[in-house]
Formats: C-alpha cells, sequence, structure tokens
C-alpha cells in the first residue's frame, strides 16, 4: 500500500500533479495499519518516521522550504511548488530513549 499522510488539500494536489500514485490519503497516522513493503508519504514528526521504517515500510518525506511569511497557513499545490517541494528518503532509526 502507498499512503500518503496529510490533512492539507495542497498536498493532495501536489502529489496527483507529480503523478505520485497513492493508494489511500488519511489524516493522520495509525502505525498499526502501516506493514512491511507499505510506503508512507508525509511530514510525520521523527519519532513516527522511526516508526514506520522499523515496520519494514519506506518512508518518503514530503520536503518544502517555507518562507516565514507562509507559516501556519495552508498552502496551495501552487505555493509548495514555489517553496521547493521535493520528495526525500531518509533512513530514521530510534538508538535510545532519554530519561
Amino acid at each position: 500500500m502507498i499512503y500518503l499522510i496529510s490533512r492539507h488539500p495542497g498536498a493532495r494536489d501536489w502529489c496527483r500533479q507529480q503523478h505520485s500514485v497513492v493508494d489511500e490519503v488519511i489524516p493522520h497516522l495509525d502505525p498499526s495499519r502501516i506493514q512491511h513493503g507499505d510506503l508512507v508519504i508525509g511530514t510525520l514528526p521523527i519519532n513516527l518516521a522511526a516508526m514506520v521504517q522499523s515496520c519494514g515500510a519506506r518512508y518518503l518525506h514530503l520536503s518544502l522550504q517555507v518562507p516565514f511569511a507562509w507559516r501556519g497557513q495552508e498552502l496551495s499545490c501552487e505555493q509548495m511548488q514555489q517553496a521547493g517541494a521535493c520528495l526525500e528518503a531518509f533512513s530514521v532509526t530510534k538508538l535510545s530513549r532519554a530519561h
């Protein structure tokens, strides 16, 4: 399965425009749904990205450089393109838990 984790219409539109094949768009990640071999696309916090990868799934981060003036706003597909939106693979591993 290929999941896009986003509640933002601009992100969904951007993925469609990039011809990214997505099986399901969900607003929030439920880690129990992720299976080995799945692909998860989104802007997950690092702890959830590590959890996805520990399940044997691949994570692609939807990266962009949001100008300060746009922070806290819903971005359109066009604004995301202007902010250099791209999908990037990262390897995330939880090493320890601080006490």
